[in-house]
């Protein structure tokens, strides 16, 4: 019987971002693996091991993706660090290994990963995170939610709802 890979959902934040950010990070990393989805971040620290911590506090497998080519720098959460020597370039990779994003808090590195998500029409859900305006209006395509389990329905029903053939699995009921 063939087992179909797991829904990947992109979790980006900021590196040293409040402590308020982290709890909910890593809220979101429990839900989304009690949910039987896959966790893929910039497997460094803050929101990134938040979210590794809490999904792998739940069972869940986490999936970094390294600014460097040492794989030793991904916190101790990360099940497969990927090593792309790309510094934030890798961003575009993050936010594309993932069906959908969920934002949480964030700086520059993590404005850019939603930019790039919204680009592609890749679904952010956005967790006490950036919004974007464009003349003068909010963008609504930054799905605001309000709380972890809020972010976390509302990021796998976007991703369910994508069409494509990257990351299509399906997360368990």
């Amino acid at each position: 019987m063939e087992s179909s890979p797991p829904l990947i959902i992109s979790v980006v934040g900021g590196y040293a971002p409040p402590a308020a950010a982290e709890v909910l990070a890593e809220a979101v990393g429990r839900e989304l693996a009690t949910r039987g989805a896959a966790v893929a971040c910039g497997g460094l620290g803050g929101v990134m091991e938040a979210v590794c911590r809490g999904a792998k506090a739940a069972g869940g497998m986490t999936i970094g993706i390294l600014p460097g080519k040492d794989h030793t720098a991904a916190n101790r959460y990360v099940d497969i660090p990927i090593c792309t020597s790309m510094g934030y370039a890798r961003n575009v990779m993050v936010v594309h290994t993932g069906r959908a994003v969920i934002a949480v808090d964030g700086a520059y590195g993590t404005l850019s990963e939603i930019a790039h998500a919204l680009a592609e029409d890749i679904p952010v859900i956005g967790l006490d995170t950036w919004t974007i305006s464009q003349h003068g209006e909010v963008d609504p395509r930054i799905v605001v939610a309000s709380d972890p389990v809020d972010a976390v329905e509302k990021a796998l029903a976007a991703a369910q709802g994508r069409t494509g053939s990257a990351g299509t699995g399906r997360a368990a009921a």
